[in-house]
């Protein structure tokens, strides 16, 4: 019922990771990044708790390897979880448990990495890691690009219902988290692009707010002088 991929920029160092569902609100279950550490997803059937417990292991020094391996031996129900993860090298590792649900698969490459569930067909994260590697320009875009190269090779047995994505930077919240937690009939994905297509001229904007608004641009909205 999920599927999703993890990324790193090489040339800027930021994180992201962008994820799809027939369940609601999605990525407030299932995405995690830390700036500096890496992105990480746990989907599924969802333990939110080894999405921190991964960064926390990267963030101590272990590897994407090894942190997963590391969860695979501490998880509980392990057999029932994906959980994916890129570190700061942008080296990738899946756990894919034999319980995942339906058809379920995983694909990963340099700086990405993809997994799901519940798919229309086993070829639908190879299509996102794909789609990552050959997209240009910045994180985002390419997040974008991966989730639609997806939903183009088939998706989710059924439709899909909520989206995610999240961006990290330098700084020690995220740059963007856009997220559709329930779409009926529009394809959520499209509704994060869309989202995407009005936030990222404005993201250096809110950074800049939040670290000296004394040099911030004008906020655009009626009485803003």
């Amino acid at each position: 019922m999920t599927f999703s991929l993890v990324a790193r920029c090489a040339e800027t160092g930021m994180f992201g990771m962008a994820i799809s569902s027939s369940s609601p609100a999605v990525a407030a279950r299932c995405a995690f990044a830390r700036a500096g550490v890496g992105a990480v997803a746990s989907q599924n059937v969802t333990d939110p708790s080894l999405g921190p417990l991964t960064l926390d292991l990267m963030e101590q020094g272990l590897s994407a390897t090894e942190a997963i391996a590391h969860v695979q031996r501490r998880g509980a129900h392990i057999d029932y979880r994906q959980v994916l993860a890129v570190d700061a090298q942008g080296d990738t590792a899946i756990h894919s448990g034999p319980n995942s649900l339906g058809i379920w698969t995983q694909a990963q490459g340099r700086d990405v990495a993809s997994g799901g569930n519940l798919l229309a067909n086993d070829g639908v994260c190879q299509a996102i890691v794909e789609g990552f590697e050959a997209a240009t320009g910045h994180i985002g875009d390419r997040l974008i690009a991966a989730m639609r190269a997806g939903m183009a090779a088939g998706g989710e047995a059924g439709p899909v219902h909520s989206a995610g994505m999240l961006i990290v930077d330098t700084v020690s919240w995220p740059v963007a988290e856009l997220r559709c937690d329930w779409s009926q009939d529009a394809c959520p994905i499209e509704n994060i692009a869309a989202a995407w297509d009005v936030y990222k001229p404005q993201l250096d904007a809110y950074i800049q707010r939040a670290l000296d608004p004394r040099e911030a641009p004008s906020y655009g909205v009626p009485g803003d002088e």
